[in-house]
């Protein structure tokens, strides 16, 4: 639009090649999120990457096809049904490439991507502006180098990405992003090549949009939205179709206006056509592979869906849409979650918050009155695909089609901040030619580029270490229980029990029906033996989620420790019940076995422990111990063999092996073992303590005495340590006495 690059000509007053365009905004856009390179896995990444068993080698490639971006199969009725299996793809890679979960090669990949998408939307925001006029050559009349060149660098440095970029997770929007805006430059090709003869080129430009269409939403979901979005610029800004001219010919009945000429375009229908099959058949195939029906989320995630009055829902939906313009207008309110109590339900029009979704509602209708009914067609242009990347990407979040299990989430506004930049770059554009002062405007421009730029900065630092980003959620949602218990969760990982107990007293205050706050308090204080009120919390816990198998173990754990061995074990079957492959709890379900001596009980509890999960090293060495204990050598040191060829750099099973192996005397081995455990923990007294006993037993004395005396060194305590190292200096006197 050449009127629009003049009305900017005073606010960026040279125009770039367009290499170093998109060098610039390669730059600053990697710039402003550079300080997350060395980050963590924080927050969601350790579901999605850390604990995703499809990342690893030993998962065959096939599965992602067939699991959620969680890892989980999509048949199950807990899954997420999140089918994103190209963005898991890339994350397995990287596993791959990284040699395991570190997490630099991750951050660098999506600081990375989201320079590439900034890049590409110059090339996107130039038809935005420029339109698709060509020359007879074939090259684009009006590159409107200003306008895409500001409208970029708006979106580069706009914070609402840093959650994108800086959380790993956050890389299957920018893959679709990424894909998504291929696929619209690709729709521009075949726009191109429509207009010359033949049509054979354009259907091959269209096919490829609707493959990259298909590719994005692989990637996520609401990559399908650029079909939408593709079809919405075929018909209104290609097909020029004017709704204003549209409506005079319905009410004067004119057959001599030409805006209805568009429906009679063979080329046009076709397109359209085209991206109707190709959408409607992705639509199938996701819901085919999705299988079940959608996910199953709860109130505490998005209380509004949950509402019993259409109204109320109505009303609240309308106020996340306030919100989610207020993080594109004013970024500085930034949190990693808003569920929760964060944002309370608006339950009357009454509510003073009305008068934010009144205020979105007064703007969008007329942008929308200005993009379908102005005179200008430049202006049609601007502002309807600019409101339609504002709106079309978000649709998938809104909850119109089906709920959804956020309430804000600034992930989701990746895609739309484009819509944004391009009416705020438009905005700018209008104010410069209607005022005379252009500095201040000029100005105004660049402290929001600088302001937004450094809160990009200073996010993506909160963004390196869960602490860190979970702190900062505080002064943001500090009614959110889940900012508390994140915060508690992270402080009983650190050891300090007191500070998180606190937290999770808070969560569980602010919302009495949070299970997995109660749960982990729980633990905690059973931890320090304060088992009355460890039960009545996992009780409680249970009783509002009785299908909640984490609880279940704990609370049969509480009652273990309470002597109540027939309650402890129903609680265990009960968590069983509700979870099959659950190591952990056949691991304590054959603890509480043992207590009560029943002994074949326990080894199979213990030997389902190490089939659900053969890494289980506590069950494996149960296994040994119980079996070494009962006097049944032969099967222990069996076991032991066993879950050393699975467990290979495992020392406390090289300890319980080597102890067998020296009551068999089998002193060789058994002193191979030990010194191994040793060697991998040297600071443990009894690997020491018991080696010594080995070599007391095998006449080595003095080898005996030295790993006696190191294993004082480390537990001076030790009563029966002391008792032996005793027996052995008398032993040694007596045979000094006998040589003299």
């Amino acid at each position: 639009m050449v009127e629009l690059d003049a009305d900017l000509d005073h606010i960026v007053p040279s125009v770039l090649p367009p290499f170093w365009a998109k060098l610039v905004v390669g730059f600053i856009s990697l710039l402003c999120f550079a300080r997350s390179y060395d980050g963590d896995f924080v927050f969601d990444d350790s579901e999605a990457i850390v604990n995703n068993k499809d990342l690893q080698s030993d998962t065959p490639l096939g599965d992602l096809w067939h699991h959620d971006f969680w890892g989980s199969k999509l048949s199950s009725n807990t899954s997420h049904k999140s089918y994103r299996p190209l963005t898991v793809l890339t994350f397995r890679i990287n596993y791959y490439l990284s040699g395991g979960f570190h997490p630099v090669g991750f951050h660098v990949v999506n600081i990375l991507l989201h320079g590439s998408i900034s890049i590409l939307m110059l090339d996107v925001f130039s038809v935005l502006f420029g339109g698709l006029q060509y020359t007879g050559k074939g090259q684009r009349v009006h590159l409107a180098p200003r306008a895409s060149l500001l409208a970029t660098l708006l979106f580069a440095v706009h914070p609402v990405h840093t959650e994108c970029v800086a959380g790993v997770v956050g890389r299957a929007d920018l893959l679709c992003a990424l894909f998504f805006l291929l696929s619209f430059l690709g729709y521009c090709q075949a726009l191109k090549e429509s207009n010359k003869e033949g049509t054979h080129s354009s259907t091959f430009w269209v096919l490829l949009s609707i493959f990259l269409g298909a590719v994005a939403m692989l990637c996520k979901e609401q990559g399908i939205t650029v079909l939408g979005l593709n079809a919405v610029f075929d018909i209104l800004v290609i097909g020029k179709l004017n709704i204003l001219a549209a409506v005079r010919k319905v009410l004067h009945k004119n057959k001599s206006q030409e805006n209805t000429g568009m429906f009679k375009n063979g080329g046009l229908l076709f397109r359209i056509a085209l991206l109707t099959i190709g959408g409607t058949s992705m639509l199938y195939i996701r819901w085919k592979i999705m299988g079940t029906g959608p996910p199953a989320f709860t109130e505490v995630d998005n209380p509004a869906s949950f509402a019993d009055s259409m109204l109320v829902r109505a009303i609240n939906y309308n106020y996340y849409y306030s919100l989610n313009a207020w993080l594109l207008l004013c970024p500085w309110w930034l949190c990693f979650d808003w569920s929760m109590g964060c944002i309370p339900l608006i339950k009357s029009v009454g509510d003073w918050r009305v008068i934010a979704l009144a205020a979105l509602w007064l703007c969008l209708i007329g942008l929308i009155f200005q993009a379908l009914c102005s005179e200008d067609s430049c202006k049609r242009r601007i502002l309807t695909l600019g409101l339609g990347f504002l709106v079309i990407p978000f649709l998938p979040a809104s909850n119109l089609f089906f709920r959804v299990g956020f309430v804000v989430a600034e992930r989701v506004l990746y895609l739309p901040s484009a819509g944004y930049c391009v009416l705020l770059t438009f905005g700018f554009g209008a104010l410069s030619r209607h005022t005379k002062k252009k500095k201040p405007v000029a100005a105004i421009i660049l402290g929001i580029l600088l302001i937004n730029a450094l809160r990009c900065v200073i996010r993506s630092g909160e963004w390196r270490s869960e602490e860190q980003l979970f702190r900062s959620a505080l002064s943001v949602c500090p009614l959110n229980a889940k900012v508390h218990y994140n915060i508690g969760k992270n402080l009983a990982d650190q050891g300090n029990q007191t500070a998180a107990i606190k937290y999770y007293r808070e969560a569980v205050r602010l919302n009495p029906k949070y299970v997995h706050a109660m749960n982990n308090l729980g633990n905690i204080l059973k931890e320090r033996n304060e088992l009355q009120e460890a039960e009545e919390l996992l009780s409680l816990a249970v009783q509002i989620q009785p299908d909640f198998a984490a609880a279940w173990m704990n609370l049969g754990i509480v009652q273990n420790s309470l002597k109540r061995f027939e309650e402890a074990e129903q609680s265990y079957r009960t968590a069983i019940k509700h979870r099959r492959k659950y190591p952990d709890c056949y691991y304590n379900l054959g603890r509480l076995y043992a207590d009560l001596n029943r002994h074949v009980d326990a080894l199979n509890a213990w030997r389902n422990a190490t089939v659900l999960k053969p890494e289980h090293s506590l069950a494996w060495n149960n296994m040994i111990i119980l079996l070494d204990n009962t006097g049944n050598l032969a099967q222990a040191e069996a076991v032991g063999r066993e879950a050393l060829q699975l467990i290979p750099n495992d020392h406390s099973l090289m300890f319980s092996l080597a102890n067998v192996l020296g009551k068999s005397q089998k002193y060789k081995e058994s002193e191979a073992l030990f010194l191994k455990a040793i060697k991998a923990n040297p600071n443990v007294a009894s690997y020491h303590g018991n080696l010594a006993v080995l070599y007391h037993r095998w006449g080595h004395l003095d080898s005996a005495k030295k790993h006696y005396e190191i294993s004082l060194q480390l537990d001076p305590v030790a009563v029966g340590t002391k008792e032996n190292y005793s027996l052995l200096r008398r032993k040694l006197e007596q045979t000094q006495k006998k040589d003299v």
